[in-house]
């Protein structure tokens, strides 16, 4: 595309953000696009969108860096980037074709959730809150250490009831709960700041999740981050603390409630502990990962480790090294010990399975069995399979996925 010197160029609505001294950060809100450019890039951005022409935008430039800028190459790039309202394909760079948010996951809303005002939630991630969330994680943490009596225990706790099938009810309805209300936590802190979210379900190794969309995140300065990285975090340490004091004030003998509720409480506050250590497990790309990520300043991370490994296995392409070779020096420097805590957090998954799943699975699979082996006919073989298939059913579907996914790269490697 070229550009003649006294044309102006319409964008669509980008935000720029500083990142450091040298870039910008620069996208589109709509379709959740950004990209990382030199900060005279952004200084002809904000001359485009005041309505300077090229030449005019040519001038900032040069005055900025200190000698000539290219601005109608630039300006392509912003096209290839789909960054031009006339890209858009429709006059007012509203809403179109174009604005369709990138998918981020397999399975997505398709349109930003915008149905909160920001002044309705803002007082819930205020200082107040937040050394309100705070103080109940500590608050759990410290029942942990006073009382280790209560500290989850998957063998005996996952199991309310004497019927497993009944226990396994008991259990999902609780783990729909506990997995929307995080990921309503990272909607209501974007909210606070005025963000659009919308959610989606992806996978991590063979674990089915729930994930928000926080793409827009990246139009706020870096510091403002946090506090909807963190919101489904503080939600969980809230809920943590409720059901904590429930089975505190049971075992010291203050609150007389049937066993049942007993039960309940220690099955629930084990599924919520196994939902937090995994926001723990920052490199299957967690809650924390992206906290990290933030910190440190990252773009790219990711990729790069994943480039980082290959190369250290003598396995990167020549494209891939030069796209190693463009990566960022944050990135680069981060990813040189995140690949191997990343491979290394292969063991600390199977940790995490083996230590608070796998028992509650191998007991859920002989449970089923010994139904099964009744036959069809009985009413204990569906109520059995139908009990292991509620429980089971996601994390079986996202093991089939990942099966489908390394299969279809192994045959076009071979090819």
């Amino acid at each position: 595309m070229t550009t003649p010197g006294s044309a102006t160029v319409r964008l669509r609505p980008l935000s720029v953000v500083p990142e450091g001294e040298d870039e910008v950060l620069v996208g589109d809100p709509a379709t959740g696009t950004f990209v990382t450019i030199p900060a005279v890039g952004g200084v002809v951005i904000a001359a485009l969108q005041r309505g300077a022409s090229i030449e005019e935008a040519a001038a900032e430039a040069e005055e900025f860096a200190g000698q000539p800028v290219n601005v109608p190459s630039f300006v392509e790039t912003l096209g290839e980037l789909g960054f031009l309202a006339e890209d858009a394909g429709d006059e007012d760079a509203g809403d179109g074709a174009a604005s369709e948010p990138v998918r981020t996951a397999p399975i997505q809303a398709r349109r930003w959730m915008t149905s909160i005002r920001p002044e309705t939630v803002r007082p819930f991630f205020g200082p107040v809150a937040w050394t309100f969330y705070a103080a109940c994680l500590l608050y759990s943490l410290g029942v942990f250490a006073l009382r280790p009596g209560l500290i989850p225990n998957p063998a005996e706790d996952a199991f309310a009831f004497d019927d497993t099938g009944l226990s396994t009810l008991a259990w999902i309805p609780f783990v729909w709960f506990a997995a929307a209300s995080h990921e309503c936590g990272h909607w209501l802190g974007a909210r606070a700041l005025g963000i659009q979210t919308r959610f989606g379900v992806d996978r991590r190794m063979w674990m089915l999740v729930f994930e928000t969309d926080l793409t827009q995140l990246w139009t706020l300065p870096r510091r403002q981050r946090y506090g909807p990285l963190l919101a489904g975090l503080a939600v969980d340490s809230v809920l943590l603390a409720v059901l904590l004091t429930g089975r505190l004030l049971i075992d010291t003998g203050l609150w007389s409630a049937p066993g049942t509720v007993a039960s309940l409480l220690a099955a629930w506050a084990l599924i919520k502990v196994i939902q937090m250590l995994w926001q723990s497990l920052v490199f299957l790309r967690t809650d924390l990962y992206a906290v990290m990520v933030n910190a440190l300043g990252c773009r790219n991370l990711w990729r790069v480790k994943s480039l980082m490994l290959r190369q250290a296995f003598g396995r990167l392409t020549a494209e891939e090294a030069e796209e190693l070779a463009d990566a960022t020096e944050t990135d680069l420097r981060t990813g040189r010990w995140f690949r191997w805590l990343w491979l290394a957090g292969f063991l600390g998954v199977a940790a995490w399975f083996g230590f608070l799943l796998l028992p509650v699975i191998v007991e859920v699979l002989q449970w089923t069995a010994e139904g099964l082996a009744e036959g069809p006919l009985t009413a204990g073989f569906w109520y059995r399979l139908l009990c292991a298939g509620l429980l089971l059913g996601p994390e079986s579907l996202a093991l089939a996925l990942a099966v489908k996914e390394y299969a279809g790269r192994l045959v076009a490697r071979r090819a």
